[in-house]
C-alpha cells in the first residue's frame, strides 16, 4: 500500500524525503483530481462530493467545507466576479503545519484551489501568505509558474472553458489577519480590521463580491477526495470526523514535530508514540490542544481522541491540532502572562474590551508573577476572563480566544496562582 493511501497530505513528501517537484507530483497522480473535476463533473457535483466526504475546515473552526462552498455556488444577484482565497497567514503560536505543506508540497495546495475555484466558479484566487514565510513564498511562486506553463492555470485550464488566475499576496504580518474578514480587508489594501457580520464572505467578501476563504490544509485535502471518493476519505478517520490531520507537538518531548495521522488519534498516542514521550525528568501537567488560543487540557483528558466534537465536549477546541505542552517545570502564571502579552500586542484595537482589557489582564499577571499580587486579583481575573471571553461582548473572536488559556488555567492550576500571592514570589524560581 502506498503512503498516499494513508497519508494523502505528506505521504509523497515522506517517500521522497523532501520537496515534491511537478514531475514527482504528477507521477503519483497529482492534478488527476483537478482534471477529473473540470473535465468530467459539474461544479455542483464537485461540491456534493466534498460535502459527502465530510471534510471539515482545518483552520480551527471545523466548519464543513462543502457546505461553505455551496453558499457561493449560485449566480450572484449582480453580475461580476467571485473570489477564492486561501488563508495561509498561520500566525497562531505553536502552529507550523501549513508552512510544511507549502514548502514541501506546493502543487497539492494549487490543485486543491483549482478544484475549489471551479466548484464556485471563481476565476481569480489568492493565497494570503504570512509575510515571514520566505521559503513558502518562493516555492509557491515557482509551482504556480510551473502550473501555468503546463496548462493547469491561466486560460482554458485543462482545455475547457474555464480560466483561473492564482496570485500570492504577502501579509503585513499581524495575527488578526487570520480572521477571514480582517484578511479580506488587508487583501484589499485596507487596515486589517474585522468586519461586521452579516453579511458573511460567501455573500459579500473581497471587494463586495461572493468569496470563499479556506485554510491551506483544508484545500490540500481536496485533491485526494476527487481521486479516491467520499467513502475512502471517511474511512481514513477513527471517529465521526473524516480524513487525516496534521498533528504537531512542541514542548519538552523527545521528538517535537509534525505527523499526518488519522483524524481522532488519541492525545496520549500523539505525545508518547509519535513525539516519543516527555524528556527525562519532566512530567506533563497540561497542554493547549490547538495553538495558543485554546483552553488547557489536563491528565484526565489525555486519552481523548483529537477530533472536533470530543475536544469541544472536554471544554476546549481542537483548533489547529498543534499542541503546546506545559511540563512541571513551567509556571502556569508566567505561561499565561506570556500568551496574554502576545494577544495584547496583536489586538487590532477596535473594541474596548480587547484593546484595554487584555493589557490589563497582562498587567495583573505580571504583578502576580513578580510577587506583587493581591488577594483580590484572582477575582478580577475571573471577571475579566468571563467578560472579555464572552463572544457577544467583543467585535470578533480575538479577545475570547485570548481568554481561553487564562480561564482554563484559573480552573486547573488555581493553586499555583494562589501560591504566588501567598508567598509573594514565583515558586518556580529559585
Amino acid at each position: 500500500m502506498s503512503l498516499l493511501d494513508t497519508k494523502p497530505l505528506i505521504g509523497r513528501v515522506e517517500e521522497l524525503g523532501g520537496l515534491v517537484s511537478l514531475k514527482d507530483y504528477v507521477s503519483s497522480g497529482g492534478y488527476s483530481g483537478a482534471k477529473r473535476a473540470l473535465t468530467q463533473m459539474s461544479p455542483e457535483e464537485v461540491i456534493d462530493l466534498v460535502r459527502n466526504a465530510n471534510l471539515k475546515g482545518r483552520g480551527g473552526a471545523g466548519f464543513p467545507t462543502g457546505m461553505k462552498w455551496n453558499f457561493a455556488k449560485g449566480e450572484p444577484l449582480t453580475p461580476g466576479p467571485k473570489y477564492l482565497v486561501c488563508n495561509a497567514d498561520e500566525m497562531e503560536p505553536g502552529t507550523f503545519k501549513d508552512r510544511y505543506l507549502m514548502e514541501f508540497n506546493p502543487h497539492l495546495l494549487i490543485e486543491g484551489m483549482i478544484i475549489g475555484a471551479f466548484a464556485i466558479q471563481a476565476e481569480i484566487a489568492y493565497i494570503f501568505l504570512r509575510g515571514e514565510y520566505h521559503e513558502p513564498y518562493k516555492q509557491l511562486n515557482r509551482a504556480i509558474d510551473e502550473a501555468k506553463e503546463s496548462g493547469r492555470l491561466g486560460n482554458s485550464v485543462f482545455g475547457i472553458d474555464f480560466n483561473l488566475e492564482l496570485r500570492v499576496h504577502l501579509s503585513g504580518g499581524r495575527y488578526i489577519c487570520g480572521e477571514e474578514t480582517a484578511l479580506l480587508n488587508a487583501l484589499e489594501g485596507k487596515r486589517a480590521q474585522p468586519r461586521s457580520k452579516p453579511p458573511f464572505p460567501p455573500a459579500s467578501g473581497a471587494w463586495g463580491r461572493p468569496t470563499i476563504v479556506n485554510n491551506v490544509e483544508t484545500f490540500c485535502n481536496v485533491p485526494a477526495i476527487l481521486r479516491n471518493g467520499a467513502q475512502w476519505y471517511q474511512d481514513l478517520g477513527l471517529t465521526d470526523d473524516a480524513g487525516t490531520k496534521l498533528y504537531g507537538v512542541s514542548g519538552r518531548v523527545n521528538k517535537p514535530g509534525l505527523w499526518e495521522l488519522p483524524m481522532g488519534t488519541p492525545i496520549r498516542e500523539i505525545i508518547e508514540v509519535h513525539a516519543e514521550g516527555m524528556c527525562d525528568g519532566f512530567k506533563l501537567r497540561g497542554l493547549l490542544p490547538g495553538g495558543a488560543s485554546t483552553d488547557f487540557l489536563v491528565e484526565e483528558h489525555f486519552d481523548l481522541p483529537m477530533d472536533y466534537a470530543t475536544i469541544q465536549s472536554a471544554g476546549s477546541r481542537m483548533g489547529t491540532g498543534t499542541m503546546i505542552l506545559m511540563d512541571d517545570s513551567i509556571c502556569p502564571v508566567d505561561m499565561c502572562r506570556n500568551l496574554e502579552h502576545f494577544f495584547a500586542q496583536e489586538s487590532c484595537g477596535f473594541c474596548t474590551p480587547c484593546r484595554e482589557g487584555i493589557p490589563w489582564v497582562e498587567a495583573l499577571l505580571t504583578d502576580i508573577e513578580s510577587g506583587k499580587g493581591q488577594l483580590g486579583d484572582l477575582e478580577i481575573l475571573d471577571q475579566h476572563a468571563a467578560f472579555i471571553g464572552g463572544p457577544s461582548n467583543t467585535f470578533c473572536l480575538h479577545a475570547p480566544g485570548a481568554m481561553e488559556p487564562l480561564q482554563s488555567a484559573l480552573k486547573y492550576f488555581r493553586d499555583d496562582f494562589e501560591q504566588h500571592i501567598k508567598q509573594g514570589r514565583c515558586p518556580y524560581r529559585s
